[in-house]
């Protein structure tokens, strides 16, 4: 088959793959002054990878939490995550370019992730920190933008798995930063590692190991201008920024992002009908 299909016929094979994997354009969230409700459809996939005995009698609730919010001009980052009660089922990246008017997603939801902060230092170049962190944290990441948030691309800290989170980063340019790695609790290594970077997050050097809490080199400056608030009223992660002595919502996301439960029979898509054996050869009796 493979000869058959000549060289021409492998392209067009493989442009219809590339075009198989195309994803939808991030759905647009309008912030109509009421908490607004990030979308999620949790799927028999979802909670199988999870773990998750949900039932139609008692549904499996699914949580938002807003970790991290940063002004970029009269843009907004927002950071945080999709979980259950007992496991992070997905990482989130929202995006304004209106200030808080509207709201999309910035990047892929990774499965399994958390976001934690978001840092820029102009108007083009900034990162967004996140792990994995089922069952435990690990494989710290960072996802770099180089276009003020219209792309973002995911860079690991290492070239191999291992445990630990990024407590805290810190880039003084768009070249150099440094981070910190705790490894948790129980780590074989010096629970903390502090790390620096020369080239904008592609690579990172270890320059300091300890069993005590690390510092940065030069700490983030305290953001003052804006924060997020959790509204127990409206059960909403609000995001503000200070207007003279008081503080103006730019918006708020619900908490509640829905729940997992077995799919209805009627609508889960038929099954193919499992491949029947052909019948054995009958030999035929020789004469």
């Amino acid at each position: 088959m493979k000869a058959s299909l000549g060289r021409f016929g492998w392209l067009v094979l493989a442009t219809l793959v590339v075009w198989s994997q195309e994803t939808p354009p991030p759905v647009l969230l309008e912030n109509t002054g009421k908490p607004i409700s990030v979308p999620f459809q949790c799927t028999e996939d979802d909670m199988q990878w999870a773990g998750m005995s949900c039932t139609e009698e008692e549904p499996c609730p699914v949580y938002f939490e807003l970790t991290a919010a940063e002004p970029v001009g009269d843009k907004i980052f927002a950071a945080g995550n999709l979980h259950s009660n007992t496991v992070t089922l997905y990482s989130i990246l929202l995006g304004s370019d209106d200030a808080g008017k509207s709201w999309r997603e910035a990047y892929a939801r990774i499965r399994g992730a958390g976001l934690d902060h978001i840092q820029f230092t102009d108007l083009a170049n900034g990162w967004t920190s996140g792990e994995a962190l089922s069952p435990l944290p690990q494989e710290p990441f960072l996802l770099i933008t180089a276009d003020g948030g219209k792309t973002w691309r995911q860079r690991p800290v290492f070239a191999e798995t291992q445990s630990g989170s990024i407590q805290q980063f810190f880039f003084s340019s768009k070249n150099n930063g440094s981070l910190i790695i705790d490894r948790g609790e129980g780590s074989e290594e010096e629970r903390y590692a502090l790390y620096e970077t020369p080239d904008g997050g592609e690579n990172w050097l270890v320059k300091q190991l300890g069993n005590k809490p690390l510092r940065l080199p030069r700490g983030p400056n305290p953001q003052t201008e804006w924060r997020i608030q959790a509204d127990r009223a409206t059960q909403a992660f609000r995001i503000e920024h200070r207007q003279a002595e008081r503080w103006v919502a730019a918006a708020s996301f619900a908490v509640s992002a829905g729940v997992c439960k077995p799919m209805p029979l009627e609508s889960k898509p038929p099954e193919e009908p499992s491949p029947v054996a052909p019948p054995p050869a009958v030999r035929r009796p020789r004469r």
